[in-house]
């Protein structure tokens, strides 16, 4: 067997030996092609993926390569775990004897006798030659010869392979830029939320304030109950106090950080994370008492959202 020719150049990047790509973050959207040949046998595999909830394969190719199919399956298996998947495989065999023409006696003997008793039975005459005769259905058929399946299938499985790794290659990349951009959202959000947990204690501080001066004005000798203005001021604190709120929001974001940083397969752990992040955002908002602790609540609600936008691209 003659070594199997590459397309363009040479792939040496494989994902399953690569410890590295652990640490990696990749999208689920992503292209690759790759094209190997044998000889005058030529076959050339494309990949497109985008985002989706499973693993999604979706395959054409040639019917010669059908048998292949739950093979082809298996290996994309071993490069992605998520991502609705086309696989587009085209086969070229140019070498000689690689088709027949092959000509079905039976057939043409039962088409000639039938064509002779039609000109007995209605005195018809006329030359029918062997050129008339072939062009009856099915008695001249171009066949393809048999191939053997084991050294077809190692030249599928090489263009396979290397459309996959390239494909991987764009996840990858995608995946890393993702990354970057997530880890400046979640920078941003720790400055909103450090910014919600000082601002918090200055609003007990104003409110107290308020309060207090509320009631003087309302006294006509000035003289404040100090127990009365601290129970209110504790309960009015009970109300909008965020406290465990900020620091679960804190701990997701900071989990959220090293999954990113880990890298791996983890679209679906970041979206849970997302989800509720988001719900200790909405938790905030809605005991905010503050106009700048509700636009920072916005804005935090908006981060997270985007958040959320991307990390659907995220195997």
């Amino acid at each position: 067997m003659v070594p199997c020719r590459f397309g363009t150049a040479e792939n040496n990047y494989h994902f399953n030996d690569v410890e590295a790509a652990g640490s990696m973050v990749k999208s689920m959207t992503g292209f690759g092609r790759f094209e190997a040949a044998e000889g005058e046998k030529k076959i050339a595999v494309e990949i497109k993926s985008v985002n989706h909830r499973y693993l999604d394969l979706n395959m054409k190719l040639p019917k010669k390569l059908n048998i292949f199919e739950s093979k082809i399956r298996s290996v994309l298996k071993e490069y992605m775990e998520r991502g609705k998947v086309d696989v587009y495989i085209t086969y070229v065999d140019e070498s000689k004897g690689s088709t027949c023409v092959k000509y079905h006696h039976d057939l043409a003997e039962a088409y000639l006798a039938a064509i002779r008793e039609i000109q007995k039975e209605f005195e018809l005459s006329g030359d029918f030659g062997a050129s008339s005769l072939s062009r009856y259905p099915d008695v001249l058929t171009v066949e393809e010869q048999q191939v053997d399946e084991e050294t077809l299938w190692l030249l599928l499985e090489s263009a396979l392979r290397g459309a996959a790794e390239r494909m991987g290659e764009a996840r990858i990349r995608e995946g890393e830029h993702l990354k970057a951009d997530l880890l400046l959202k979640l920078e941003e959000m720790t400055k909103q939320i450090a910014y919600i947990e000082e601002r918090s204690p200055q609003i007990l501080q104003e409110y107290r304030k308020k309060l207090t001066n509320k009631v003087q004005e309302l006294l006509v000798d000035n003289s404040v109950d100090e127990n009365r203005i601290l129970t209110e001021v504790a309960i009015f604190a009970d109300k909008i106090c965020v406290d465990e709120e900020i620091v679960r929001l804190r701990s997701h974001v900071e989990h959220m950080k090293r999954d990113l940083k880990a890298g791996g397969s983890l679209g679906r752990k970041l979206d849970f994370l997302a989800q509720e992040m988001n719900r200790e955002a909405n938790t905030i908002l809605s005991k905010a008492n503050d106009i700048t602790i509700s636009e920072c609540g916005v804005e935090l609600k908006t981060d997270i959202e985007k958040v959320r936008e991307q990390i659907q691209n995220i195997e």
